[in-house]
């Protein structure tokens, strides 16, 4: 007769411990942490190159990104935002392939297409702008940016209406405002449209800012109106 073998309790608990659960348990938290540490460094490395960029310390903030770019190789916002930069600084070429490289690894990021149609329209490669703005608005409709800078593009081909819906539509999805009044009424005044070029002029000029970037923007609609209500000597 054959004899049979019984698992005592005690082997039992030899077979099947709950030991190497809880490791793996341990194992997922060490993991879990060290993951938000990771993107805490990283956020506070972005957040420390965009103040670099406000700061106008452009260098720097490149440094920043690019550091970013070698703990992710696989970061397209962190390409793109590099890429903006050198474009600020009139390093084109390297800005584009920072364009190309983002949208290689995100195809759908609606940001760097606007940035790579800016490359676009600074050659006079209107067409490919254009393209490249309607790709990002099919993205994101609510690219405000994007309309206006698409809307330039139409006004310097002489599209004039449709320069005009654009910036309509950027209006009134809110924001920027300032922005808007002053290239609308840049394009109203091309079109012939003189009042409600100086409208828009006076409205851009009670709400831009007399620094920065938009203070140049505000030097910039001053310019135009002065041209436009003495011609003569403009």
């Amino acid at each position: 007769m054959n004899a049979h073998t019984f698992v005592t309790r005690k082997n039992q608990n030899r077979q099947w411990s709950p030991m190497p659960r809880k490791n793996q348990r341990r194992l997922a938290s060490v993991q879990l942490v060290a993951q938000k540490n990771e993107w805490q460094s990283a956020q506070s490395l972005r957040a420390s190159a965009k103040s670099k960029v406000k700061q106008g310390e452009y260098a720097e903030a490149i440094a920043l990104f690019t550091q970013l770019i070698h703990r992710n190789p696989n970061s397209a916002q962190d390409y793109n935002n590099r890429g903006l930069i050198y474009f600020q600084l009139g390093q084109k070429e390297k800005a584009i392939v920072d364009y190309n490289r983002a949208l290689q690894l995100n195809p759908d990021l609606d940001s760097a297409y606007n940035n790579r149609a800016n490359y676009y329209a600074s050659r006079g490669e209107l067409a490919e702008a254009l393209t490249d703005y309607e790709k990002a608005l099919d993205l994101n409709p609510g690219n405000i940016r994007t309309w206006i800078n698409q809307g330039i593009t139409f006004r310097e081909l002489g599209l004039y209406d449709l320069a005009l819906e654009n910036l309509d539509m950027a209006l009134i999805l809110g924001c920027l405002e300032d922005h808007i009044y002053a290239e609308r009424g840049r394009t109203y005044e091309l079109r012939g449209d003189w009042n409600c070029a100086i409208a828009d002029y006076q409205r851009a000029l009670t709400i831009l800012p007399h620094s920065g970037a938009s203070g140049r923007l505000r030097r910039k609609v001053q310019n135009w109106m002065s041209q436009l209500l003495n011609p003569l000597s403009a």
